[in-house]
């Protein structure tokens, strides 16, 4: 557990202990997955607010949704945000819990979240405006967070546009349809994501009871906004997925039909050739063609000048 002092006359600083929040500015709480503590009990002497026993048990669950709950003396806040190493799942998430209480902001959180422990270096070194409020500091790392998903714009991108180019390539011939679909289920559950987490926002900005101020209130809006950007960009990816599908199938369609069409060709200049040499292939006994000192040479000079002549049909008729 880390405790950080914020706001204040004071500088941010880290903290061995606390015992007592101050009357101006905050006292975070940052606690681990992984670590046993009472904590609880910590937020109760500091604070004289006593954690609900259902929320307790929230905090358990890693595979909870974002959700927003409120009591008369707190509130509580899951946010999934991006997990470190993604592996296969390429949109793995975990959830941080946040308890917003006066002059106390709690978050449980996994050891590895890198927004968390960014935001708090640069709050400790001053990089950013100090909050006063619990309420300011989680819009801080929440933005951190919703801005980690906004990062991984570019890179999908780019992606999707070498996937194109291997679509269309017909030297390499792309097969990798596994990859492709399963891409689209992750911007699937990329868009579920971040409706819940749009409605869970919305639903904070509605019902909290601290007063915003104009400066908090746009900052809250500009985060929706960001969140609703992810979303489009996860919908708009899945249409350009459907629309890659589409464009493989064409690809092979043309394709095929440019193999047909050089077949159908060759057909049609040798079927009259096939039937030439058929004729002089019967077996009756009087064919006076057949007596000719120079019919062998007429013959193979006709079928030629008849290749020949088609050849020059179908270019001029742009088929070939």
């Amino acid at each position: 557990m880390e405790i950080v002092r914020l706001g204040g006359d004071a500088a941010p600083q880290r903290l061995e202990t606390v015992d007592a929040l101050p009357e101006e500015g905050l006292v975070w709480l940052d606690l681990l997955y992984e670590e046993e503590s009472d904590w609880p009990k910590l937020v109760e002497r500091l604070s004289g607010v006593a954690i609900h026993e259902y929320h307790l048990h929230d905090t358990r669950n890693l595979a909870h949704p974002c959700y927003l709950d409120r009591t008369a003396e707190y509130e509580m806040i899951i946010f999934r945000s991006l997990a470190p190493e993604t592996g296969k799942e390429l949109f793995a998430t975990r959830p941080t819990f946040f308890f917003l209480i006066d002059h106390l902001l709690v978050t449980l959180r996994p050891q590895d979240s890198r927004s968390i422990a960014e935001t708090k270096e640069k709050l400790l070194h001053s990089k950013i405006r100090i909050p006063r409020r619990p309420i300011g500091l989680c819009h801080i790392i929440l933005t951190a967070m919703v801005d980690r998903f906004l990062a991984l714009r570019e890179p999908l991108t780019e992606m999707l546009d070498q996937w194109r180019t291997e679509l269309i390539d017909p030297n390499n011939p792309f097969d990798d349809w596994m990859m492709v679909l399963g891409h689209r289920h992750h911007l699937r559950k990329l868009e579920g994501l971040c409706e819940e987490q749009e409605d869970t926002l919305l639903a904070w900005q509605e019902q909290t009871d601290v007063e915003l101020d104009d400066h908090l209130a746009v900052r809250i809006s500009d985060l929706l906004e960001h969140i609703q950007r992810i979303k489009r960009f996860a919908v708009e990816q899945q249409a350009q997925v459907e629309a890659l599908v589409q464009l493989h199938f064409s690809a092979v369609a043309h394709r095929t039909n440019e193999i047909m069409r050089v077949l159908t060709i060759i057909s049609a200049i040798f079927l009259p050739l096939s039937l030439i040499a058929g004729i002089f292939g019967m077996n009756f006994e009087y064919m006076p063609e057949l007596k000719w000192p120079f019919g062998y040479f007429l013959a193979l000079g006709g079928m030629a000048i008849l290749a020949i002549g088609l050849l020059v049909v179908f270019r001029r008729k742009r088929w070939i």
